[in-house]
């Protein structure tokens, strides 16, 4: 297995991180003069009590010491992005040699791992899950050659919405010398703890989670990434210096006092969710509802298109995957409001009639 190390890119490991003005001292009673900001603050605030003519906290501390209660996991392990989506790019951009090497994705899933690959110029090799959006933990490792340095999975899959088998995805941390990255953004809303435990076995693994899903911070962007102080390092060299806002830190910080309050919005999600299930599984055009581990649900239905406009006509907007691989003829649906969902069920029942 090659190690983290044997993994970098050779001008990442060479690289000389810009080093911060406030890496030492983040205490604003300090007199500051360190970093030319303006010292009379921020013109038209929102919040006064907001530190915004400052540099925020470019390691995020207090919020990783937070998380890190919350999740039982070690603060120094946490890395936060601008959202998920920069974590996605950092990790291509730490491992991947423009136009060499190449990352594993599945079809379908998530379609940032693509998007941030080609931005790279880093090559992409997609491994079909089955035509009920299972895992193959076998394929996986055989398309994958010496210069695969990443395996992107999505557990709740996105649009498919459901679980990876565990024991598939096990398979390839024990199969694959390279970076492995589970993408959990819908975690909260399975009936299962994840891989997050898992992160101590193996140090080449990222799991990701977010703050746009259950925590309902979508505005915020906020992305987590739980790893190994081997990668942590990686991760922060690269890292852009202030990656993570002020504004953004306080809020996810506010938010995290309620945390007691998350399993009880996630059970009204999944009641919702099996309120739609239930509905929208008797109407005569929909041919089938997958099951769904996450806030969505992929439906297959006669007509896709022509359902989506109807929709769209009735100010009810959903997402057309009809043109993905195995999700023809179907539409995903978010789980809204309890007002969101009887508008979309009024407005089916309607096409239906």
């Amino acid at each position: 297995m090659r190690s983290i190390d044997q993994l970098v890119r050779d001008n990442i490991k060479d690289l000389k991180p810009y080093t911060s003005a406030r890496e030492q001292y983040m205490d604003y009673t300090l007199t500051l003069l360190d970093a030319n900001e303006n010292p009379w603050g921020a013109i038209g605030t929102i919040d006064n009590h907001q530190v915004l003519n400052r540099y925020p906290d470019p390691y995020q501390q207090a919020l990783k010491q937070k998380l890190s209660e919350i999740k039982d996991f070690p603060a120094e392990r946490i890395f936060l992005g601008n959202g998920s989506d920069e974590i996605i790019d950092l990790l291509i951009r730490i491992f991947c040699e423009p136009a060499t090497d190449e990352i594993i994705t599945t079809a379908p899933t998530y379609g940032m791992y693509k998007v941030s690959a080609a931005i790279n110029d880093v090559a992409v090799r997609e491994v079909s899950l089955d035509q009920s959006f299972e895992l193959n933990a076998k394929r996986i490792l055989e398309s994958a050659t010496r210069n695969t340095k990443i395996v992107f999975l999505c557990s709740p899959n996105n649009p498919s919405g459901n679980l990876m088998d565990p024991s598939e995805v096990s398979m390839i941390l024990d199969g694959f010398d390279g970076i492995v990255v589970i993408d959990e953004a819908y975690i909260e809303f399975a009936a299962s703890e994840g891989f997050l435990a898992q992160s101590t076995a193996y140090p080449r693994l990222v799991v990701m989670q977010t703050f746009s899903k259950a925590w309902g911070l979508a505005g915020i962007r906020l992305g987590v990434g739980y790893t190994s102080t081997e990668m942590m390092h990686y991760l922060n060299k690269v890292k852009p210096p202030y990656n993570i806002n002020q504004l953004t830190q306080k809020q996810a910080l506010a938010a995290m006092e309620g945390a007691h309050e998350i399993n009880m919005l996630v059970a009204k999600v999944q009641n919702a969710r099996e309120y739609l299930r239930k509905e929208i599984s008797q109407m005569g055009f929909v041919e089938k509802v997958y099951p769904s581990d996450a806030n969505f649900l992929l439906v297959k239905m006669q007509e896709p298109r022509a359902v989506f406009d109807t929709l769209i006509e009735n100010q009810v907007v959903v997402r057309d995957r009809s043109t993905v691989r195995y999700c023809e003829g179907c539409l995903r649906i978010t789980v809204g409001t309890e007002e969101e969902n009887t508008r979309l069920v009024d407005v089916l029942k309607r096409i239906g009639s």
